[in-house]
Parts: structure tokens; C-alpha cells; sequence
């Protein structure tokens, strides 16, 4: 793909939606960090409904550490290796506590410190909490860059690296949430609905749909 090619690519989608946002819920910087760990190989409407009541009784370190590992277990029970992610959360709790004011650093290399916080992980927090104009590569976006030929890499930090330098600055800091969003509802793993995807034309994969799904 041309850098013309990815500058257009990146106006047709901001010209369907503007302002793109993530699909987990959350209250403040500590509950994004928190929703984004248990978002870990489950789903966003999934995490949404555990994070639901919890973040109700829970949207700070102090009442996270209060509530305690078995009600924090039971409150996300429903989502996959709860029982690891509910260590997690209460360890990167106690974390923030003792050596942040309990506040969420705006530094990846700080975050990724954290339990069950990887560059991923952190690269969310640092966009949506704080506005840094990071790509997380997550699954959809990982098959988005390469099946467009965007940005080829056989690893996620490999994507990420080729993302920064073929990405024009102007549409960096919606970048991976267009990518995202695209990977999952247009540029789907199985069956990719191209006769409807609005950069169909700019896209370089060789196995494109002709029919809608």
C-alpha cells in the first residue's frame, strides 16, 4: 500500500466516524486500566458485564483493595482466567497505592510494570486516558495491517513499529481504534464483508468477497 494509498485510507474511515471510540465501559483512567486487563482474550460485552457492578462498588485502588481477591473473583467470574486477572487486580491495586498515590502513570514503560499490564495493554491506557497517540495491536488490527499490506509484520510489535512510520500524523491518535473497529466488523478473520468495506479499493489482499455476507 502507497503512503497515498494509507492517508486516503485513514479519510474514508474518519469520514464515517469522526470520533471513534473504544467499546469497553469505564469511569475514569483506574477502571480503563482495570477493564482493559480482564479484556484479555474475552470479549468487550463480555468484560462490560462483570465491569458493570463492579465498577460500581470498586472505581478506585483503595475500594478495589477494600472489596478484597473472593469478591473481586466473584464479580468477574464470568470472564476467562478470572482467577488469575482478580490477582492482578488486586496486586496492580495495591501497586498504584503504595508507589503512584494510586494515581495511573501516563508512561508505558511505568504501566507495562504492572501486574497482567502488557505494551499492549498499557498503549490503550495511554491513548484513551491520556490522549498519546499509541497503536495497540490487538488481533483485529494485527490482520488489518497485514492483509491490506498497511504495515506487514509476523509479530505485534513488528505491526506496531511499521504502523508509527507509515501512519500520517494527523490520524495517529485514532488510528488503532479505526484499525480495531474495521478488523471487527468489516475485515472479520473468517469472512471479510468487502463488497460493503468503504477502502476496498485501497486494500492489497488477493482474496477479496464478491458477494455481501
Amino acid at each position: 500500500m502507497t503512503n497515498a494509498a494509507v492517508d486516503a485510507f485513514f479519510q474514508h474511515l474518519s469520514e464515517r466516524d469522526p470520533e471513534p471510540k473504544g467499546e469497553l465501559n469505564y469511569v475514569n483512567p483506574y477502571t480503563l486500566l482495570v477493564a482493559v486487563v480482564l479484556s484479555a482474550q474475552a470479549t468487550d460485552i463480555g468484560v462490560n458485564k462483570a465491569t458493570g457492578p463492579l465498577f460500581e462498588v470498586a472505581d478506585t485502588p483503595e475500594k478495589m483493595v477494600a472489596l478484597g481477591l473472593e469478591r473481586v473473583r466473584e464479580y468477574i467470574k464470568t470472564i476467562g482466567l478470572f482467577n488469575t486477572k482478580a490477582k492482578n487486580v488486586i496486586a496492580l491495586s495495591e501497586i498504584l497505592i503504595r508507589e503512584h498515590g494510586s494515581v495511573v502513570p501516563p508512561h508505558r514503560e511505568t504501566l507495562e510494570q504492572l501486574p497482567g499490564v502488557g505494551r499492549k495493554t498499557a498503549n490503550v491506557v495511554l491513548n484513551m486516558a491520556f490522549g498519546q497517540p499509541t497503536i495497540a495491536v490487538d488481533t483485529h488490527l494485527f490482520r488489518v495491517a497485514n492483509r491490506t499490506g498497511m504495515a506487514a509484520g509476523k509479530t505485534p510489535l513488528a505491526v506496531e513499529l511499521a504502523l508509527e512510520k507509515r501512519i500520517p500524523g494527523k490520524w495517529m491518535l485514532h488510528a488503532h481504534h479505526w484499525l480495531i473497529l474495521h478488523g471487527r466488523y468489516i475485515c472479520k478473520a473468517r469472512r471479510p464483508v468487502c463488497p460493503v468495506c468503504p477502502v476496498s479499493d485501497l486494500c492489497n489482499f488477493k482474496d477479496k468477497t464478491v458477494e455481501p455476507a
